[in-house]
C-alpha cells in the first residue's frame, strides 16, 4: 500500500484542512516527478526549464518567438528569461536575431542542434512520463488532468 503524505513527510498531527493536505500532496508529487525528470535530462546537459524553452521554440517553428512570448508560454515562471536564453544560446541550442526594422525586437529560434537534442529526448521523455503515471488507468490520467485544470482555473 502507498504511504500517506503524512507518513512520507513524517507529520504526526493531522493537516489543518483537506485543502492543505491536497495542496501539499500536489507540491510533493510535483517535486518527485520533477526530480526524476531532471535526473533523466542531466546526462544531456540541460535542465527541465531549458527543455521547456526548447520545446516552446520547436513548436513556434521557423518564425521563432520574442523573449516575452517564450517567458509567457513556460510551464514554470522564471525571473530572468534573458539569462536563461543566454545560456541556451551559449550552448548552441538556440539563436537570436534582431529585427532590421525595430532593433529592440529580438526573435529567438531553435537551432538544428536544439532540434536534434529534442528528437533524441522525445521517446525517453514519453517513456518517463508513462512510467511516472503507471499507477493510474488512462481514464484516471484524463480525470487528473481535468481536475488540475479546474484548480488552475480558480
Amino acid at each position: 500500500m502507498t504511504p500517506s503524505l503524512r507518513d512520507e513527510i513524517r507529520q504526526s498531527r493531522p493537516f489543518d484542512s483537506p485543502a492543505q493536505e491536497a495542496f501539499l500532496g500536489i507540491l510533493r508529487t510535483a517535486a518527485e516527478l520533477e526530480h526524476a525528470f531532471a535526473e533523466m535530462l542531466r546526462p544531456h546537459g540541460i535542465t527541465s526549464t531549458q527543455y521547456n524553452v526548447l520545446r516552446i521554440l520547436r513548436g513556434a517553428g521557423p518564425d521563432g518567438l520574442c523573449r516575452n512570448e517564450v517567458r509567457d508560454r513556460m510551464v514554470a515562471r522564471v525571473p530572468d528569461a534573458t539569462r536563461l536564453l543566454d545560456r541556451l544560446e551559449g550552448m548552441g541550442l538556440i539563436e537570436r536575431r534582431r529585427d532590421t526594422d525595430d532593433r529592440r525586437y529580438v526573435t529567438t529560434r531553435i537551432t538544428d542542434d536544439g532540434l536534434a537534442l529534442l528528437a533524441a529526448l522525445d521517446a525517453p521523455v514519453v517513456a518517463l512520463h508513462d512510467t511516472q503515471l503507471r499507477a493510474l488507468e488512462p481514464a484516471e490520467v484524463r480525470t487528473l488532468t481535468e481536475l488540475l485544470e479546474r484548480v488552475r482555473g480558480t
